[in-house]
């Protein structure tokens, strides 16, 4: 069954900005072929005009298909475009040799030479942008671009153009390859970019995600390990009692074990919901009774002025910050926890 297309509205923002970078570089082809291509070869002596047509044509062709492969690639999809680049460099190359063969040395054809010198800049400029592509670093792109006015200005001169014409030739090209080149790097780094920043984002709701389970683990550790300590203590001793003939005395552990389990109970709720406060006098009082049920003894000592006394937990939370108090309940919940493994 094929792949379902997903609409428009449907897509990510991402996909929208590939999708817009992709057509904006078939853009270039149509551009090449309808606004120069046609226009050359009406303008030029047929059958010369049919051929640089063709030529213009297949340049389009090419760098279309290279465009969308070397952008693939500057995205990570798949291998590096080798052969479609090296076409289109020979492709470019061909056409440059043809266009700058065709500039005329008679200065009083200025039509013919704006006609031929546009299709010159055409050739240079779509070539040096889809090449861009292939490439990561800026330096690269730059000498790319260098690299073509060079070669047409030595095309030139092996023809045999006068020097005013090649001058106004490699200055044409200069600048068309130069902001094509940079047009075209620009937008694949920003599409690249938009890629990234968008899988930066789902990769921090991943781990938000994994920060709210590891949060809950702890949560349940720290809510059920104390508590199930303290029902195995008691469920002990009162065995313990029931054999030596304590009934009430095993009776009264075990009502002590029913309340534990049932605060368990109400607590891996809150947990769960989320909204379970911790309070530095309720988690003093627990550590307090579950110790002296262990045989620890027990003993708050609050270190005021260079003196210890021993206070009761509520004395103890006075004058701290809600904020405070919920960190410190943590710390006696977690050691109370400890001592009792």
């Amino acid at each position: 069954m094929g792949r379902a297309k997903v609409p428009w509205s449907g897509k990510s923002n991402p996909a929208k900005v590939e999708i817009y970078t992709r057509w904006s570089f078939h853009l270039f082809a149509v551009v090449e072929v309808g606004a120069i291509g046609l226009t050359a070869g009406a303008r030029t002596d047929s059958p010369v005009g049919g051929w640089l047509l063709l030529l213009i044509c297949v340049h389009a062709i090419v760098i279309a298909t290279t465009s969308s492969y070397a952008l693939s690639w500057a995205l990570g999809r798949r291998a590096k475009p080798v052969r479609l680049l090296g076409a289109t460099v020979v492709v470019t190359a061909a056409g440059c040799v043809a266009a700058v063969a065709l500039l005329p040395s008679d200065p009083e054809k200025v039509e013919v030479a704006q006609t031929v010198g546009s299709v010159l800049v055409t050739f240079a400029g779509f070539g040096v942008a889809a090449l861009v592509i292939g490439v990561r670093r800026v330096r690269s792109m730059l000498l790319i671009a260098l690299a073509t006015a060079v070669f047409v200005a030595l095309t030139g001169l092996v023809l045999g153009v006068p020097l005013r014409g090649i001058f106004g030739a490699v200055l044409g090209v200069v600048i068309a390859t130069l902001a094509l080149a940079f047009t075209s790097g620009f937008s694949v780094w920003l599409v690249r970019s938009v890629w990234e920043l968008d899988s930066a984002r789902e990769l921090q709701a991943r781990l938000a995600v994994a920060e709210e389970r590891l949060r809950f683990g702890r949560d349940m550790h720290d809510v059920m390990g104390r508590n199930l300590a303290v029902i195995a203590l008691k469920s002990e001793l009162a065995e313990q009692l029931a054999r030596r003939g304590g009934t009430e005395q095993a009776a009264e552990q075990m009502a002590e074990v029913q309340r534990i389990a049932q605060e368990s109970q109400r607590e891996v709720r809150a947990v769960v919901r989320g909204y379970r406060e911790v309070d530095l006098h309720t988690e003093l009082e627990g550590a307090r009774g579950v110790l002296k049920a262990a045989g620890i003894k027990f003993r708050l000592d609050l270190t005021g002025a260079g003196a210890g006394v021993e206070t009761g937990s509520e004395d103890a939370a006075v004058g701290l910050a809600p904020e405070v108090q919920s960190a410190l309940g943590w710390v006696v919940r977690e050691a109370a926890t400890n001592v009792l493994r």
